[in-house]
């Protein structure tokens, strides 16, 4: 009965120890996807709020600029979309690229601000996506079919921010890598011809 009852604390020991690494580690998830899903419907709710508001169209983008700023990880989405070439670029033409980057993701996000007047934004769930975090929400737009939209969340940088978008499936950091890649490509490879193509593209933005 001794040995008996010394093998069923062998086994409870055994199993005691599998199962706590298995339990912290769904409490970390568990912790992880509560954090990204207050993340996002804070950081919507900041973005409804300015777009909701009875402000002129320029003040919207003025007060909304600092808010996508703090809120989404440009730097990490900017070496995403460059793909393979960003390895092969100087640091100079990185850092170039990054700073004409930031401007052309913030000049589409803030020129549809006034397709938005009226929206409503829903948090409907949270699941992994590899190291992040997958929230998902829907958004309503008057007279609009509702969008369900994925915002992808990473922690990489110290603290929650956007790395992705993905709207019916389409991944937002995904299309623009595969439009660069195309682009470079035709160019001989070349990360100065689409320096130059952003360089003109953001001219050409204010000078409208």
């Amino acid at each position: 009965m001794k040995t008996v009852l010394a093998r069923r604390h062998v086994l409870g020991l055994v199993a005691g120890a599998i199962a706590l690494p298995a339990a912290r580690h769904a409490r970390a998830a568990d912790a992880a996807a509560a954090s990204a899903r207050s993340f996002v419907t804070d950081f919507g709710r900041q973005l409804i709020t300015i777009v909701n508001s009875d402000r002129s169209l320029a003040d919207k983008k003025t007060a909304i600029l600092p808010l996508l700023q703090a809120h989404v990880d440009m730097d990490s989405i900017g070496r995403y979309c460059l793909g393979r070439y960003w390895r092969v670029a100087t640091p100079e033409q990185q850092a170039r690229y990054l700073t004409l980057f930031h401007q052309v993701l913030l000049n589409a996000i803030t020129d549809k601000i006034g397709d938005y007047r009226g929206v409503t934004f829903t948090v409907s769930g949270t699941s992994p996506a590899g190291d992040d975090q997958a929230v998902d929400t829907i958004i309503n737009r008057p007279e609009q079919p509702a969008a369900n939209t994925q915002w992808i969340v990473s922690t990489t940088s110290g603290q929650p921010k956007v790395v992705d978008v993905v709207g019916e499936g389409t991944s937002l950091r995904l299309t623009q890598r595969q439009d660069y890649a195309s682009f470079v490509a035709r160019h001989n490879g070349s990360v100065d011809a689409l320096l130059q193509a952003l360089d003109h593209q953001v001219a050409a933005h204010g000078a409208h």
